[in-house]
């Protein structure tokens, strides 16, 4: 493994923690702001920046994304997104130790289990490691690009109708987890354009900024953190995040072979690795806890929260 290999993985080590960290002010930010209407962009946007720790966990974020770009330009893609999922595991750790928010045993379960799934991928990566893997075919970024957007968008409408069904029944339903895996699908999306853009840096240089890849990172990112945001306002923080991690680092390591050629494992073992892996992670998603009723039927009790509840 070369020097530029190694560097990347640690930058994506110190991405990991930043990440929860970020995750979890923004949580505690988000839950001080307005219900957030994905109708009106701007004006949720501007307040959600008007609590101090949203915006101390943007900040965070930010610096966490400026490392997460240095690993992806040095390293492997499915590599990168695994030591990042496998760091996933600090999220417990840290909201129950740094932030004081209860973590039941089951999410502790959970989020153990998408750790491990997810950082085992990184034990099915075969050929050669040493290079960063970033050449692609224009036609299939684009398709799978816009196969995330899709899935995504139909995510909020789903979530929209489940925000219908479930105001009938008098339940918080599923629409927190739908939210909260939509995020993390425009994020992948923007993940997988920054390793694709990574590849242009020495031709280009600063041209890359006005590159139309460029654009889709800027609008992938912002929609998304608006809509993980809404999942935040609507679901507790330890299931939430880690939904959105692992749909955004699933997607994302699943770019490495789809998007950038990187070699699927050969050996018989490494595809019942791989496998395993996946079955960790959808167990898990199964067992993500549902938001608390109580929290759901408040906020649909105000009718104010009810109309701004809306995707």
């Amino acid at each position: 493994m070369s020097a530029s290999v190694e560097l990347g993985l640690v930058l994506a080590l110190l991405t990991a923690f930043g990440s929860v960290a970020g995750f979890l002010y923004k949580f505690r930010g988000a839950r001080e702001a307005p219900a957030v209407e994905l109708r009106r962009p701007w004006h949720s946007t501007v307040e959600l920046f008007r609590s101090p720790l949203y915006t101390l966990g943007i900040v965070i974020a930010l610096g966490s994304w400026g490392l997460h770009v240095g690993a992806l330009t040095l390293a492997p893609i499915s590599l990168v997104q695994s030591v990042i999922a496998g760091g996933l595991v600090l999220l417990t750790v840290v909201a129950d130790r740094l932030f004081g928010i209860e973590v039941t045993r089951r999410e502790w379960i959970c989020v153990a289990l998408t750790a491990a799934g997810l950082a085992f991928l990184a034990a099915t990566l075969d050929g050669d490691a040493g290079s960063a893997h970033s050449h692609y075919n224009p036609s299939t970024l684009a398709i799978y690009l816009l196969a995330l957007g899709a899935a995504a968008t139909a995510l909020v409408m789903f979530a929209n109708v489940e925000h219908g069904r479930s105001r009938d029944l008098g339940s918080g339903g599923a629409r927190p987890a739908m939210l909260a895996v939509s995020a993390g699908l425009l994020w992948a999306a923007s993940d997988t354009s920054i390793k694709a853009l990574s590849s242009h840096l020495s031709q280009l240089g600063f041209g890359v900024l006005v590159h139309p890849l460029a654009f889709v990172i800027l609008i992938a990112s912002l929609v998304g953190l608006l809509i993980s945001a809404r999942s935040l306002q609507l679901g507790d923080a330890v299931p939430m995040i880690a939904l959105t991690s692992a749909a955004a680092n699933l997607t994302t390591i699943a770019a490495g072979p789809i998007v950038f050629g990187e070699p699927f494992p050969s050996s018989t073992l490494g595809i019942a690795v791989r496998m395993l892996a996946f079955a960790f992670v959808i167990v898990a998603a199964a067992l993500i806890p549902p938001p608390a009723a109580d929290h759901a039927a408040s906020t649909l009790a105000d009718p104010a929260a009810e109309r701004a509840a809306s995707p």
